[in-house]
C-alpha cells in the first residue's frame, strides 16, 4: 500500500516531488498500489521507488530516473518512458503493452514474464537484461542493445528487428507463430522473421531457389580498363539465364568483406573468379573454399603468367575448385565462355547437389 504522504507529494507534480528527493536522499518512496494513471511524471526522480502494483496505465515517465526501482506487477499499458533510466530495475511480470522505450536504458532490468507486446524498444540498451518468458510480439527493435541479455522461452511473433545488438546474448526458444497456430520456436532473433517468411511465403521459398540455381558470384578487381570484360560477361551470363552477381574488390580485404563474400557464396550457384592482378579475390578463395562446398571455376589472363602461391594447393585439397582458364583477350574469353567457363562450372555444381543428396 503506497505511503499516504509520499502520494500527497507525487500529486503536487514532478518539481516538488524532485525537491522533496533532493532534501531526503535516503528516503526510498513507497508508492506500491497507487492509482497513477495519466499522470505527468517525466524527468521524475524515482530512484529505487517502490511502485509495484501500480497503476501507470498512460503515464508520462519521459527522461524520468527509475534506477533500481521496484515496478513488479504493475500496469503501465501505452506508457511512455523514452530516455528513461531504468537500470537495474525490477519489471518483472509488467503489463507493457504498447508502452514506448526510445532511448531508454534499461541494462540490468528484469523483464522476465512481463507483457511488452508492441513495445517500441528503438535505440533502447537492454544489455544484461532479463527477458525470461517475455512476451516481446510485435515489438520494434531498430538499433536495439541486447548484449549479453536473456532471450529464453520468449514470444517473438511480429516482431521488426534491425540492427539489433546481441553479442553474448543468451537466446532459446524464441516462438515465431501466433498463438492460435502450432508453436516454432528459433534460437536465433536475427533470423526469426526470415525462418517465418520462409515458412509462410511461397514467392520467398521461389526467391531462395532461384538463387542457390541460378546466381553466379562474379569475384574480380574490375578496374575502369577492365570494366569491359565484367559488363561482358555479365550479359553472356544472362542470355544463359544466369542471374549474375558482381563483388568488386575496390578495397582492402577486411572482417565485413570477408562475411559478406561467404554469405554471397553460400547463395550462389557457382563462382566465377578472375585472377587477373586481384589481390584480394585469392585472400577470399582461400577463405570460402575451405568451408563452402560450391563450384569455382578461375579464370586468368594469359598476360599474368603466373596464379598466386596457394591455388595449386586449393585445387589439389578441393575438387570442387576447377582448373585455370586462361583466356587472350575479350573476345577469346566471350565466345569460349560457354564451353570453358560456363559448362565446366555447371557440370561441377551438379555433381556436389548428388553428393548432397547422398548424406
Amino acid at each position: 500500500m503506497a505511503n499516504r504522504e509520499h502520494f500527497e507529494r507525487m500529486k503536487q507534480g514532478t518539481d516538488v516531488w524532485n525537491s522533496w528527493k533532493e532534501q531526503h536522499p535516503k528516503i526510498q518512496a513507497d508508492l506500491s498500489g497507487a492509482d497513477l494513471h495519466n499522470i505527468d511524471l517525466s524527468k521524475t526522480n524515482l530512484t529505487g521507488a517502490n511502485l509495484s502494483q501500480t497503476n501507470l496505465t498512460g503515464a508520462n515517465l519521459d527522461e524520468a530516473d527509475l534506477s533500481d526501482a521496484d515496478l513488479s506487477g504493475a500496469e503501465m499499458i501505452g506508457a511512455e518512458m523514452n530516455w528513461a533510466n531504468l537500470v537495474n530495475a525490477n519489471l518483472s511480470n509488467v503489463n507493457l503493452f504498447g508502452a514506448s522505450f526510445f532511448g531508454a536504458d534499461l541494462s540490468g532490468a528484469d523483464l522476465s514474464g512481463a507483457e511488452m507486446s508492441y513495445t517500441d524498444l528503438s535505440e533502447a540498451d537492454l544489455s544484461e537484461a532479463d527477458l525470461h518468458n517475455t512476451d516481446l510480439s510485435g515489438a520494434r527493435l531498430v538499433r536495439t542493445n541486447f548484449t549479453s541479455a536473456t532471450l529464453v522461452e520468449c514470444n517473438i511473433y511480429g516482431i521488426s528487428a534491425w540492427d539489433i545488438q546481441l553479442d553474448g546474448a543468451e537466446q532459446l526458444n524464441l516462438t515465431i507463430t501466433p498463438e492460435d497456430q502450432s508453436i516454432i520456436t528459433v534460437d536465433n532473433l536475427k533470423v526469426a522473421q526470415f525462418i517465418y517468411l520462409l515458412l509462410n511465403n511461397k514467392e520467398i521459398r521461389d526467391v531462395i531457389n532461384i538463387l542457390t540455381m541460378k546466381s553466379v558470384l562474379i569475384l574480380g578487381r574490375f578496374t575502369p580498363k577492365r570494366k569491359a570484360v565484367l559488363d561482358a560477361i555479365r550479359v553472356a551470363l544472362r542470355k544463359h539465364n544466369y542471374l549474375p552477381i558482381l563483388f568488386d574488390f575496390d578495397q582492402p580485404s577486411t572482417q565485413t568483406v570477408r562475411e559478406t563474400v561467404k554469405t554471397l557464396a553460400h547463395l550462389s550457384h557457382f563462382i566465377i573468379a578472375d585472377l587477373t592482378r586481384p589481390s584480394s579475390v585469392q585472400l577470399e578463395l582461400e577463405t570460402i573454399v575451405p568451408d563452402i562446398s560450391i563450384a569455382v571455376q578461375p579464370i586468368l589472363g594469359v598476360w599474368q603468367k603466373r596464379e598466386f602461391s596457394m591455388y595449386s594447393s586449393l585445387s589439389t585439397r578441393y575438387h570442387w575448385v576447377l582448373p585455370i582458364y586462361r583466356y587472350s583477350s575479350q573476345k577469346t574469353l566471350l565466345a569460349s565462355l560457354e564451353q570453358h567457363v560456363l559448362m565446366p562450372a555447371e557440370q561441377k555444381a551438379q555433381e556436389l547437389m548428388q553428393e548432397l543428396k547422398k548424406k
